[in-house]
């Protein structure tokens, strides 16, 4: 059969019709296929791996720009927070080993017995900030706990320039901060000082230092509250609470705002573990509160301090309902050294100091950093509350003498009471019926000292007149204590009458 003959034939017919149908049917199959299977799937078999999430481009743009400017900041401070590198060196008699079995193993030693003195040298690490700079010269401020014992003090860089030897210009114990200086010829950045009182409880935070020795870190966080107090050695700082991971070895490093301003200096941390792990709880000294001690330091190596004149305390709720102080914030003076810038000016005990120079005091840290932040000869204007009246006086600021500050005699009238709450009554094994003020504090060789008073007594009258409650105490205090005083006080189950104190 030739061609022609096999196309014309029945089977090659039936053969052709069924191809056809079975291509058709295919057609049919794939076109439903596509039509009901999502476009997202053919591209995800297109790229097997990636997600098909789209990422909406003006929230992009505005992440971008925000990680566009912590960049930028790192870029600006990162270059004038170096680190700190000291040795305190102490020198200590070494053990006398004369004898068994030392003479047994080692033979007799020189015949001065031993006890010859050995030179100790401990290291530490800490962070600084370039603040200033005078031809040549720059210098760091740093935290006091960072170089307080340091006998050698070295700064090292960021980047591939060799470290240099500095020398300590001053310290400060009370406000934790000491400034260190160092010579160098190249150019280096100085970090841009920022206004910490215009900081506010939420805004960006930034923390750039030295942690656990990993040279400059940056870290990332908020402000979390500001006007902290009860930082570590007593010093009189209200710190700014960041939840920013800080750590060992950041103590004088940066913290700086969304602009790459300094606002603080990173100080303390609050942990819970023994090696003072970051828990979100990390404290800085303002920046405003080392602003003039940078000056004082390069001046004269020290920081010079105001002196008012007053003891302070915080005014528990007793006492504040007492003396009608309810909802009002700021410091009681308790004492008044007599002869003080505050005695001169009117100050009085019991007075209620709620602004200086029309500025809120909420407590007696704030108060006493801002006092002592005022210059000697300054005339400063303190608002009080006393009985109830608001008054404002004009005190003339003095110069700090710690010998002065610590001269208790002077101290007005040296004693710190408190009303009878069931706190006091437990403590002190008082009745119900209990009457008069509890001595919480009698202050050595102060004029209550000297009259015999001691922590315990109950104070019932002052100079003849029966005293119900503090602020009673305080009013016969101001106007009738002026050339002598006495008190009428119970001690155990005795009312006795001490001597009277001229003043």
């Amino acid at each position: 059969m030739n061609f022609s003959q096999r196309l014309s034939s029945r089977n090659f017919f039936i053969f052709n019709l069924v191809l056809l149908g079975a291509l058709f049917g295919f057609s049919l199959a794939f076109l439903s296929f596509s039509c009901s299977t999502p476009f997202k799937t053919a591209k995800a078999q297109a790229n097997p791996g990636y997600s098909n999430v789209v990422i909406p481009e003006d929230a992009l743009k505005v992440a971008e720009g925000l990680q566009t400017v912590f960049r930028s900041v790192a870029d600006k401070v990162v270059p004038s927070v170096v680190e700190l590198k000291t040795v305190s060196i102490r020198k200590q008699q070494a053990p006398n080993f004369n004898g068994i079995p030392w003479e047994f193993f080692f033979g007799p030693r020189d015949g001065n017995g031993g006890g010859q003195e050995r030179e100790f040298r401990t290291q530490g690490l800490g962070s600084g900030i370039i603040v200033r700079k005078t031809g040549d010269t720059y210098y760091v401020l740093t935290n006091y706990h960072v170089v307080q014992d340091a006998n050698e003090i070295v700064v090292a860089f960021n980047d591939d320039r060799d470290e240099i030897p500095a020398k300590l210009v001053g310290k400060d114990e009370r406000k934790d901060l000491a400034l260190v200086s160092f010579i160098s010829a190249a150019p280096i950045p100085i970090a841009e000082l920022g206004d910490s009182d215009a900081v506010r409880v939420g805004d960006w935070a930034i923390a750039v230092g030295n942690p656990l020795n990993y040279m400059s870190s940056v870290t990332m966080g908020i402000i979390s509250a500001l006007g902290r107090t009860g930082g570590p050695g007593g010093n009189i700082n209200d710190f700014i609470q960041t939840d920013t991971s800080i750590n060992q070895g950041n103590s004088g490093g940066a913290l700086v705002n969304i602009r790459g301003e300094v606002i603080g200096i990173n100080t303390w941390i609050a942990s819970n573990s023994s090696g003072g792990g970051s828990v979100g709880l990390g404290f800085a000294i303002p920046i405003n509160n080392a602003k003039r001690t940078i000056d004082d330091f390069i001046n004269s190596g020290e920081v010079s301090y105001g002196w008012l004149g007053v003891s302070l305390s915080e005014a528990d709720r007793e006492t504040a309902q007492a003396l009608g102080l309810e909802g009002k914030r700021g410091a009681l003076a308790t004492q008044v050294f007599l002869g003080s810038p505050a005695d001169k000016g009117g100050i009085q005990p019991g007075d209620f100091i709620t602004h200086l120079n029309g500025r809120e005091m909420r407590g007696v840290n704030p108060l006493m950093l801002a006092v002592g932040d005022l210059k000697p000869g300054e005339r400063a204007t303190f608002t009080v509350v006393r009985a109830g009246v608001t008054t404002d006086m004009t005190v003339r600021i003095e110069a700090r003498n710690n010998e002065t500050a610590a001269e208790n005699s002077k101290l007005w009238p040296g004693l710190v009471l408190a009303p009878i709450n069931d706190a006091i009554r437990s403590a002190l094994n008082l009745g119900k019926d209990a009457r008069g003020l509890a001595v919480i504090q009698v202050i050595e060789k102060s004029p209550a000292s000297v009259l015999g008073l001691q922590r315990g007594d109950r104070i019932t009258g002052v100079n003849g007149e029966k005293v119900q409650d503090i602020a009673a105490f305080y009013r016969i205090l101001r106007e009738k204590a002026g050339k002598e005083l006495w008190f009428e006080h119970i001690r155990g189950d005795n009312t006795l009458e001490t001597q009277k104190f001229k003043r």
